[in-house]
């Protein structure tokens, strides 16, 4: 690819809380990839049109209300009513190992929890969006 990647960060829900969403974003920004930050409390639709408006690749989502099993699915149903099914979303936060196996069949491309390394996140980017 000759473009730089584009991704999303978006912070869905009433979660107030942002640091690592901040974190990831300027990661991916110092690997190289374009990066757009929506900023908090985004509802799905937001992210689904800032995703049509940015053209982006990726979406990384930062949730940590609890509220992943309501919001992550909503925002992949929303990509796939505008047409954008190529994009891959990738989920950050406190999501319980139970849920983990949901969310990968709704198609959520990579889940990462508290802790998990930048460059594991840069990397499996990358790798999900054919530069790896």
């Amino acid at each position: 690819m000759g473009e730089r990647l584009r991704v999303l960060i978006a912070k869905p829900g009433l979660d107030g809380h942002d640091r690592g969403a901040k974190v990831v974003a300027r990661a991916l920004r110092d690997a190289g990839m374009e990066v757009i930050y929506t900023g908090l409390r985004q509802t799905p639709e937001m992210i689904v049109e800032a995703a049509l408006q940015e053209d982006v690749d990726a979406v990384g989502l930062s949730i940590l209300s609890g509220a992943h099993m309501t919001l992550v699915p909503r925002v992949i149903q929303g990509l796939r009513e505008a047409g954008l099914d190529h994009v891959k979303v990738f989920v950050g936060g406190i999501i319980p190992d139970e849920d983990v196996p949901a969310l990968k069949e709704a198609g959520v491309e990579a889940i990462f929890g508290p802790g998990t390394s930048t460059l594991t996140i840069v990397e499996a980017v990358r790798r999900a969006c054919g530069e790896g």
